[in-house]
């Protein structure tokens, strides 16, 4: 996984953008942060993500998949080690990220989004 995938992957998700926050670029839908890059550092990477998918992040790679520190670690904000993390999982993370930050009425389209890339 690198960097330009984190990207790749957090910009097709439906009315995502990028910008940038205290020196790192991120990834918002509506205008909120639902992931970042370079977040501790050069390499990783960051997602908002539940309390409970963190949990299942940090089970399937802890290696990879890191609580951030404080309490937004503890709201689920996990970062990630882009390195040795699986392109699966870190899809699939950024989509929950994405997720739990986009309106309801966006939730959709990221489901018709997930049935046209699997045909």
């Amino acid at each position: 996984m690198t960097e330009s995938d984190f990207r790749k992957f957090a910009l097709a998700l439906p009315e995502s953008e990028e910008r940038s926050h205290m020196g790192h670029p991120d990834f918002r839908v509506r205008g909120k942060v639902f992931a970042t890059l370079r977040y501790p550092k050069r390499g990783w990477g960051m997602v908002s993500v539940s309390p409970d998918d963190q949990s299942v992040l940090t089970r399937l790679q802890p290696a990879c998949f890191i609580p951030a520190a404080g309490a937004w670690g503890l709201k689920g904000s996990t970062t990630i080690l882009l390195r040795s993390a699986k392109r699966g999982l870190v899809r699939q993370a950024l989509e929950d990220a994405w997720r739990n930050k986009a309106p309801g009425s966006l939730v959709v389209k990221l489901s018709e989004h997930a049935t046209r890339r699997k045909k």
